[in-house]
């Protein structure tokens, strides 16, 4: 995915690093509850984002793209490690929120997926790109992480400076973001809108025709725009958050040009990064609390900027960050949530780079949001937190980024109990009476030298057991390939799914289900055990 980021045209498709596990800890439609992402659905309050109790939530987070490209949908789901895999990777390193890139041509019907493995991934096998997404949503909540979704581009084909093209109109642009706001109503894992990808400029003044911020055509001008579609989502959607990204020259038209005309150059920043004009002309929204500006931030692999060239570098960059979008932040003004910033870091004024601004967003829970750039390794001009093999991670960036993640519940080494007094009892597991279980088992699917399945254990007995644990033997020659609502893992014939840490605890009377993928002929599992005691 190429997109270009700043005036002269340099072309970003940024990457992103995930670490590989082949094995998902959760799968649930149910809320977004965590220490890292809040209860409920999300609002501000001054410069912060608060959740539905008023507690004080930071969205730390990562960008995972495709779905604005022709393949419809995420990247990887090529690779050997299973989409459930990745996110279980995002969310032990600290991310707690995806911003999902998509373009409109992914939400038209008939759209159709490319690019899956359907070996490793047979959950996702015809399905639409809608539908993926649903799926990525509802694993995604089960884990505690919150779901951003960004119109990246009105077409597959690439970027605009406008939020609307000669074949996507307008009305087609907010038509689908109330689709989207209608379809995930009532599901708080998905908070909210980033409205449309890096508006910029184009043409030379006074003849822009570019994305210009508080000039007042409405044609061109972004903020106005925004508050067209913000107001209409909102009418369908009100506990959505509302991402308003920067233009990159106020006026619209490109500076810096050989147009023999000083008085029509300014000051511009990266493409979605200049929101120096916002303080003056602020985005209205019909309802309060609703409004996050979202700048985009980058590095000499993107795009090598002046600023990177001066003699006090890099202690003249927090002025510059004051002057796009900071003081919006420290003026209490509204929440900032950088949508995206990276680099392949092979510049080492890169490096510096990315270790001062997460230093500029501050530490703990009140410093400024973001969503890094990105996920996928194929960014060609960022490189990714995942390696090529979308599975092992890029430690040099992770170590830079790692202070300032806010891990979700369950997903990482400080989210969800890990037992004593908020975990379960401490003198070990409880364990219920033989005969105290039921199991049931549904072969999902099969193919050639593999399947799916699915075995549901019920707990009979009339004390919840915490933590559960479910044991099964296969036979010699069955290997396990992923597994999901569960740690899967497997030791000669016996196969353990141990409880994730975020639910521990299975109730009397409840039921758990571990999903599985395995290697080998289709077999049901043998000789199955709750806590040691036969179902």
């Amino acid at each position: 995915m190429f997109r270009p980021k700043a005036l002269g045209g340099a072309l970003t498709a940024l990457a992103t690093v995930a670490a590989g596990v082949f094995i998902a800890t959760a799968v649930s439609t149910s809320p977004a509850v965590a220490a890292g992402t809040g209860t409920g659905y999300l609002h501000t309050n001054g410069s912060q984002i608060v959740d539905s109790t008023g507690a004080t939530v930071r969205l730390t987070g990562i960008n995972w793209f495709g779905m604005e490209t022709d393949n419809k949908t995420f990247h990887g789901l090529w690779s050997s490690n299973p989409w459930r895999g990745q996110l279980d990777t995002m969310a032990r390193l600290g991310y707690n929120t995806l911003r999902v890139p998509y373009s409109n041509d992914a939400l038209k019907p008939g759209a159709t997926a490319t690019g899956i493995n359907d070996f490793v991934n047979p959950d996702l096998i015809g399905l639409s790109p809608l539908q993926i997404l649903d799926k990525v949503i509802d694993y995604a909540g089960s884990k505690g992480m919150r779901i951003i979704l960004d119109r990246h581009r009105p077409t597959s084909a690439g970027q605009s400076p406008l939020w609307y093209t000669s074949t996507v109109s307008e009305a087609t642009w907010i038509n689908d973001w109330k689709m989207l706001a209608q379809r995930y109503a009532g599901n708080p894992t998905v908070i909210g809108a980033d409205l449309h990808n890096e508006p910029h400029a184009e043409g030379t003044n006074p003849a822009a025709t570019g994305a210009c911020w508080g000039c007042g055509d409405t044609t061109r001008d972004w903020r106005l725009a925004a508050e067209r579609a913000g107001n209409a989502i909102l009418g369908v959607q009100p506990n959505w958050l509302i991402f308003v990204e920067g233009v990159s020259c106020p006026s619209g038209g490109l500076s810096n040009v050989w147009d023999n005309d000083p008085s029509n150059d300014e000051d511009c920043g990266w493409w979605g990064g200049n929101l120096s004009k916002a303080g003056q002309f602020p985005v209205r929204l019909n309802v309060a609390n609703r409004l996050v500006y979202s700048p985009h931030e980058y590095a000499t692999s993107v795009y090598h900027q002046t600023w990177f060239d001066a003699p006090d570098y890099p202690a003249n960059m927090p002025a510059i960050w004051d002057k796009y979008f900071g003081y919006l932040y420290k003026q209490n003004i509204a929440p900032i949530m950088m949508g995206e910033f990276g680099s392949t870091l092979a510049d080492p004024k890169d490096r510096v780079w990315l270790e001062k601004l997460m230093a500029y967003t501050g530490t703990g829970v009140t410093g400024m949001s973001f969503t890094y750039w990105s996920w996928n390794p194929n960014s060609g001009d960022t490189g990714g937190i995942a390696l090529d093999d979308w599975t092992n991670v890029n430690t040099t960036k992770q170590a830079i980024l790692q202070p300032y993640l806010i891990a979700p519940s369950g997903g990482g080494p400080t989210g969800g109990p890990t037992g004593g007094p908020t975990g379960g009892p401490t003198g070990g597991p409880t364990t219920p009476p033989p005969g105290a279980c039921t199991a049931t088992y549904r072969q999902v699917n099969a193919w050639q030298g593999g399947f799916q399945g699915e075995l549901t254990v019920k707990n009979t007995g009339s004390a919840a057991v915490n933590p559960w644990s479910v044991t099964w033997t296969w036979p010699s020659g069955v290997t396990l390939g992923s597994g999901w609502n569960a740690t899967v893992s497997q030791s000669g014939t016996t196969v353990t799914a141990a409880a994730p840490g975020h639910a521990p605890s299975l109730a009397a009377g409840g039921s758990v289900t571990v999903g599985f993928t395995a290697n080998g002929t289709a077999s049901a599992p043998g000789a199955v055990k709750l806590n040691g005691a036969g179902c």
